[in-house]
């Protein structure tokens, strides 16, 4: 089985997207060389039409259009593919890829040279993970806005209306006003009643002491006539 990451540019808007071949329409690209034309009926896009500009395979070693064959060569190079010159004259010795697509082949360069009617972003364009994350990460915030945003209105309608109590805290505070009302009464009719035993023992005192003077007064009068 042979799997090909494809690279699909588009010169007119000077995007690319990618999309997979698997299986059936991996093996259309078997033998291809750079530069060959293939039609994207084979792989699900109806009415385009590719060139093969390129590739590379599993470890990044490119492919190059003057080496022949799928396999990998060492090769010293001037320009062009995998050439880093960095001063006039400069030759390198590069490990590159030959011209043909072989099975080693992960990744395929195609330009677009002719359109179909469907668009490619829709068909072709797979979304990678950063891109969902920020996607998801908008969503959430944005729900979080509007969560924020409705919570104030209902503190107000909360504060606006009117706090109805249960019926069990309704008796609660019956039972404990009574409490206090009984609590009250039972503290007058004790200082009332204090009050009047202190009024009589005053009246039994006064009547003692009046009794007192009385008798001593008799007893003077007594010893007068003797």
């Amino acid at each position: 089985m042979t799997d090909y990451k494809l690279v699909l540019a588009d010169p007119k808007t000077g995007k690319c997207y990618q999309r997979e071949a698997k299986d059936a329409e991996a093996e259309v690209f078997l033998g291809k060389k750079l530069g060959e034309k293939i039609k994207g009926d084979s792989f699900g896009l109806n009415g385009y039409e590719f060139e093969i500009t390129g590739g590379s395979d599993s470890c990044g070693f490119p492919m190059r259009k003057d080496v022949n064959g799928t396999e990998r060569k060492r090769i010293l190079v001037i320009s062009g593919v995998g050439a880093k010159i960095k001063r006039k004259g400069q030759r390198q010795r590069k490990n590159v890829r030959g011209h043909t697509i072989g099975r080693n082949i992960s990744q395929i360069n195609l330009k677009i040279i002719k359109y179909g009617k469907v668009k490619l972003g829709v068909t072709a364009e797979t979304p990678k993970e950063g891109e969902d994350s920020k996607e998801k990460a908008e969503e959430k915030v944005g729900k979080d806005s509007k969560k924020e945003k409705d919570e104030p209105v209902e503190k107000e309608k909360s504060e606006n209306k009117p706090e109805e109590k249960s019926e069990e805290e309704s008796k609660k505070d019956s039972s404990v006003s009574s409490e206090k009302e009984s609590e009250e009464e039972s503290k007058k009719d004790s200082s009332v009643s204090s009050e009047k035993e202190s009024e009589e023992e005053s009246k039994k005192d006064s009547s003692t002491l009046s009794k007192k003077e009385s008798e001593e007064e008799s007893k003077k009068g007594d010893g007068d006539k003797s």
